[in-house]
């Protein structure tokens, strides 16, 4: 029995060394593989923040300060200001105010002037015309 149990300790032993030697070819391309694949991975990921970009604005504030559409996209006031009979409050232009406008993302943009006004919009998702049509 004891020459049995020899046989099968050396039988598993070249099993696992068989094993082990067949298994580091294929262990050396898989590792190669995963160590490629999550710099890919990460890549996708982690996509680059855009920059926010500044662009002179022409701001219309006939009606007071509500709306404002950038490219193509409808953006409203976080806070609309007026004077409480729909015009621009005092100290802002009439018709417009100039100034510029700061994307800080695909839905937040800044306007602001020389004046010191600071107006924060935020894009109303699936528009396709101002809410109101100031005469």
């Amino acid at each position: 029995m004891t020459q049995r149990a020899g046989h099968v300790i050396v039988a598993l032993a070249l099993a696992l060394i068989t094993g082990a030697v067949t298994g580091c070819t294929q262990a050396d391309g898989g590792a190669e593989a995963l160590r490629a694949t999550p710099t890919a991975r990460a890549e996708r990921t982690a996509p680059a923040t855009p920059a926010p970009r500044a662009i002179s604005f022409e701001l219309y504030t006939h009606c007071g300060i509500d709306e404002a559409r950038i490219g193509s996209t409808y953006f409203e006031a976080e806070t609309p200001l007026s004077d409480g009979s729909g015009n621009p409050p005092d100290g802002w232009g009439n018709p417009t105010q100039l100034g510029t406008m700061t994307l800080k993302s695909a839905t937040e943009a800044v306007f602001t002037d020389d004046a010191g006004h600071e107006v924060k919009f935020r894009a109303r998702p699936g528009a396709r015309a101002f809410k109101h049509i100031c005469a």
